[in-house]
């Protein structure tokens, strides 16, 4: 028996109840191959693909994506949006106070503990986030000035 093939991008969008636009495809790929993009990288892939998008339509298809399930938008404090294709898990991220690079974290071993909380208040939780900072291999290695 051989595995059905994954479904399309366009098939994925149909799926969660949007619209099919090439800009739609064009942003999902986009985020998919990409780690971590802001807005405005989102946007120059957006138009390597497809021509020209405005910077709203844009915003429009990220949010109706980040709501349809597809992508997932972190905010990490004192830094702009970021958008990621690695949806569905519990996981985290790493970033670096020098340069901004960031990386996925998968949850802590085990029945994802970072959802058992000291004190959860009356909270059913089913999400934890969390980013944790420093500096990369490279902002590490770099000479002081």
């Amino acid at each position: 028996m051989t595995a059905s093939p994954p479904p399309t991008t366009a098939e994925e969008l149909r799926g969660a109840g949007l619209r099919v636009t090439a800009a739609r495809v064009a942003l999902l790929e986009t985020v998919r191959h990409g780690d971590h993009l802001d807005v405005e990288a989102v946007a120059s892939g957006v138009r390597a693909r497809v021509g020209h998008i405005s910077l709203q339509a844009v915003y429009d298809a990220l949010h109706a994506l980040t709501s349809a399930g597809l992508i997932r938008r972190i905010e990490p404090a004192g830094s702009p949006a970021r958008f990621e294709g690695r949806v569905g898990d519990n996981h985290h991220h790493v970033m670096c106070r020098s340069c901004g690079v960031v990386a996925d974290v998968d949850c802590a071993v085990g029945e994802a503990p970072c959802l058992t909380a000291s004190d959860d208040h009356g909270f059913s939780i089913d999400e934890a986030e969390v980013i944790y900072w420093g500096l990369c291999p490279t902002c590490t290695a770099a000479p002081s000035s």
